[in-house]
């Protein structure tokens, strides 16, 4: 499940910020403490994937699977477009499939919109359901780069159980929550996204730094994660992740 603040409001029940280190990789960051507790939306939206026929699961065999996980405003949807254009890969933006989604009269849409305007909970299948889709609507793409998932433990697990294989690797943003809510800020003005003021930030860097932990604990025991230092120039960063690619066309044969 996936925690998205709501667009025409922002929560602002935050209390002031405590220290709290982040995962293993070393992130000094300090996170915000939010009151009360992220709640599901009681509704009859799927609450696991639907399964893949068999040529569904063989036309996701062979391209590659990137998932580029980071708090908001680390800058890997900017990266992903990048990377998305230099090796022909599908961008799979995760927040930019439910806000499309949200917009669109569907029923679907509607409850996605507003769970997202209350602040609480997407249900997993729906997530598992929108990425599936998209990647099965790419079928000549060498590789897809999914930005911004997954967000929990059960993303990951279910992602697994229903594609039957894991992703290639998980490139992980390192950012301090100072550039993160900076830039994060900046690109609610020029975007007007009502989910970018700073209560909602901080709200979903609380959610990032607790739901995420035990992610980058699961991939770091698969030998998948990738560490991409996030404070650099855009230049730089953008080099790591090429770097990131251009090892896993070498393994995997594929050239570039």
């Amino acid at each position: 499940m996936i925690l998205l603040n709501g667009w025409d409001r922002c929560p602002c029940d935050v209390e002031p910020s405590q220290e709290r280190s982040g995962p293993e990789r070393g992130w000094g960051a300090t996170t915000p403490r939010v009151v009360g507790r992220m709640g599901l939306f009681k509704s009859k939206l799927p609450k696991t994937g639907r399964p893949l026929r068999p040529k569904e699961k063989e036309m996701l065999k062979s391209p590659l699977i990137i998932f580029v996980m980071g708090g908001p405003g680390c800058g890997k949807g900017t990266q992903c477009k990048n990377m998305a254009t230099k090796y022909g890969f599908c961008h799979v933006g995760l927040g930019q499939l439910l806000r499309q989604e949200a917009q669109r009269g569907t029923r679907r849409g509607q409850k996605i919109r507003e769970i997202m305007l209350r602040g609480l909970l997407v249900p997993t299948g729906i997530i598992l359901d929108m990425i599936n889709d998209k990647m099965l609507s790419c079928p000549e793409s060498r590789g897809f780069l999914i930005d911004g998932f997954p967000r929990e433990l059960i993303q990951a697990k279910e992602f697994e159980r229903i594609v039957g294989r894991p992703p290639d690797v998980v490139m992980v943003f390192d950012c301090s929550m100072e550039t993160m809510v900076r830039r994060a800020l900046h690109r609610g003005q020029v975007e007007h996204r009502g989910d970018d003021c700073e209560p909602a930030i901080l709200q979903r860097l609380e959610t990032h730094y607790t739901l995420c932990e035990p992610v980058f604990t699961f991939y770091q025991q698969k030998n998948l994660l990738r560490n991409i230092l996030a404070e650099e120039a855009p230049e730089n960063i953008f080099a790591k992740c090429c770097s990131v690619i251009e090892s896993l066309q070498r393994l995997e044969g594929v050239g570039g």
